[in-house]
């Protein structure tokens, strides 16, 4: 579907930046609900590096790329509008309570097309998911999503008893290890830069059979054709892993859009930040900015792909009923400043 131009002044009802599981199940919901959305989709999906994405009932398996693709196709079957890639490069509140975007876009378009750089939409919903700050080791970003893991939940499956190696970064790596124990016999504890585990720690880890070993890991060793066989120490030892589970610290992407008074929060679990996020209610996905809703890992560093979509659906279903609301109040304030009218007799 053709974007819309510079030429249509008319506002969308909805702007959801963000075309991942939320922002399109966001979509989906309201273009079902008959209302002029958009989706501002950067193309820039966090689970891109993974093959498949799992518990995603009926879609187990399937590749990230693949449900998104699905997903964009709903959403235009009825109506709904994408601009892909593009990123909102500043954003206003008008005085009427809506949003002006400025959007930088990447659009394969006719030359008497046209793209509109500025769209006007009365409620916004952010689902611009996150960014996963690594550790800094060496040879660790080649192989994340693949080797280097950080939800068992998502990967541990797929690594089930094969030698696996926590590198701890902080005191909650005990708690990793521990789960990862699920999924094989063969979990190492890395200490790197973490606290030495306590000795009750120790002994927790011991019951599930997690090996500890204290030193600082300085890159990944790999085999001939690239696949990962071990985590390289600063002693010069090399603890034998063919999966490396770390924890990346998660930062809101908000860009420009804390131009509006969005402010992320840190996220604080025994005293550890896992990342920021939107602070928004978590049931409707409201904001503290009036008209700004978000979902997703936006709102919740905590949430998968399933989890994701369905609070982009709970938050589509709020804004719908937002503007139903909005459009009775301003029908309700025409009324009380015109002139009263007789009510007739049959409807006394």
């Amino acid at each position: 579907m053709s974007p819309r131009t510079s030429a249509t002044p008319d506002p969308y009802d909805v702007a959801v930046v963000g075309g991942g599981p939320a922002g399109l199940s966001g979509a989906l919901a309201l273009a079902r609900s008959r209302r002029r959305v958009v989706v501002i989709d950067a193309a820039r999906p966090r689970n891109a590096p993974a093959a498949h994405a799992h518990n995603y009932l009926t879609r187990d398996g399937a590749p990230p790329a693949e449900i998104l693709a699905a997903g964009r196709d709903e959403v235009l079957g009825y109506g709904g509008e994408i601009l892909r890639p593009a990123t909102v490069t500043a954003a206003r509140r008008r005085p009427d309570g809506s949003f002006d975007l400025d959007l930088d876009l990447d659009l394969d378009l006719r030359p008497d097309q046209g793209a509109a750089r500025t769209l006007t939409a009365r409620r916004l919903l952010v689902a611009t998911g996150v960014v996963d700050e690594l550790p800094d080791v060496p040879g660790l970003a080649e192989h994340w999503g693949s080797a280097v893991l950080h939800c068992p939940y998502c990967h541990g499956w797929e690594v089930r008893d094969q030698p696996i190696a926590v590198l701890a970064t902080s005191r909650l790596a005990e708690h990793q290890a521990l789960l990862w124990s699920q999924w094989s016999d063969r979990v190492t504890l890395v200490t790197h830069t973490a606290p030495a585990p306590t000795d009750e720690a120790r002994r927790r880890l011991a019951a599930r059979g997690v090996t500890v070993v204290e030193g600082r890991a300085t890159g990944v060793a790999t085999e001939a054709d690239g696949a990962l066989r071990g985590l390289d120490l600063a002693d010069g030892g090399t603890v034998d892993c063919r999966a490396v589970v770390v924890a990346p610290r998660v930062t809101a992407r908000l860009g420009a859009l804390t131009a509006l008074g969005l402010t992320p929060t840190e996220v604080v679990r025994d005293g550890e930040v896992l990342g920021t996020q939107l602070d928004a209610d978590p049931l409707t996905g409201r904001t503290a900015v009036p008209g700004v809703y978000a979902a997703g890992n936006a709102a919740s560093v905590h949430d998968h792909v399933v989890s994701a979509a369905a609070a982009g659906v709970r938050a589509g279903a709020l804004i719908n009923m937002d503007l139903i609301m909005d459009l009775i109040e301003a029908d309700t304030e025409t009324d009380t400043e015109a002139a009263p009218r007789p009510v007739p007799r049959s409807a006394r």
